[in-house]
């Protein structure tokens, strides 16, 4: 394909699946349950960070997690009492247990007790060009400030310790990007869009080294920047939109490039 009838093929398949179909499937979902900004993004970031394995065990998961919260995430983390975390000390979810599911559900809490936004405590002593991989990098050192077990720390990527930082990166996308069909919620106005980096994981590498937008081998935080970086030509100001294009060819479609 040339550039322009593959930009041509990746609108389309947007076009296609930036909507109903792709929320029912996918572990969005869980944050769409929610309409206050808040209790969104408490839905999207827990969800986010159990988001590896299969689908189906990802939003069965992240629903519990709901329930136990009473399907109120935000008052709960500002209201709970000490007895009401003891059902987060039995959670499991592949490596994240139940000593890493109490210290998140407790480091949340205290941020939104400190800041009224999740996007507050992000955009700490960040503006409006800072690049993406500062921040998560920041981003971390600044959750891990409380005490917590040293496994928990793996729960969240640093890209510049070259990971990927795939979980991180969806959350970002559904929190910044806004779309016509309310994929992505678009609730952080301080963050741009064009300052975004695609979320990779098997099915976006594969899918995109298989049409030529990424060559790199390893599925580490420099082909993240390859592939946005080659995204960008397609939509410099909304890049990882494409994502959902590239996904949906991997895991809906099985599409063979």
């Amino acid at each position: 394909m040339t550039k322009k009838e593959l930009k041509d093929f990746l609108d389309s398949k947007y076009a296609q699946y930036s909507g109903r179909i792709f929320i029912e499937n996918d572990p969005i979902q869980i944050p769409h349950q929610y309409s206050k900004p808040q209790d969104i993004e408490i839905a999207g970031f827990l969800t986010a960070i159990i988001a590896w394995g299969q689908r189906k065990t990802i939003i069965r998961n992240a629903n519990q997690l709901m329930q136990w919260m009473d399907f109120a995430p935000h008052d709960f983390m500002l209201n709970h009492q000490p007895g009401d975390l003891k059902p987060f000390e039995t959670f499991t979810h592949r490596t994240f247990n139940g000593d890493d599911c109490h210290f998140f559900i407790t480091r949340i809490s205290q941020i939104y007790r400190e800041h009224s936004r999740l996007e507050d405590f992000f955009n700490q002593g960040h503006n409006a060009s800072t690049d993406m991989a500062t921040r998560i990098s920041d981003f971390k050192r600044r959750f891990f400030l409380s005490p917590h077990a040293l496994r928990s720390e793996k729960h969240l990527a640093d890209p510049l310790k070259n990971s990927a930082a795939k979980r991180l990166n969806m959350f970002f996308r559904w929190m910044v990007r806004k779309d016509p069909q309310s994929v992505d919620f678009g609730i952080w106005k301080n963050t741009s869009p064009a300052l975004l980096m695609c979320p990779l994981d098997v099915h976006t590498a594969k899918i995109s080294r298989g049409l030529g937008l990424l060559q790199r081998k390893q599925n580490d935080w420099k082909a993240v920047e390859e592939l946005t970086k080659n995204l960008r030509e397609f939509d410099k100001e909304d890049p990882v939109r494409y994502d959902i294009s590239l996904f949906a060819l991997g895991a809906m479609e099985r599409f063979p490039p």
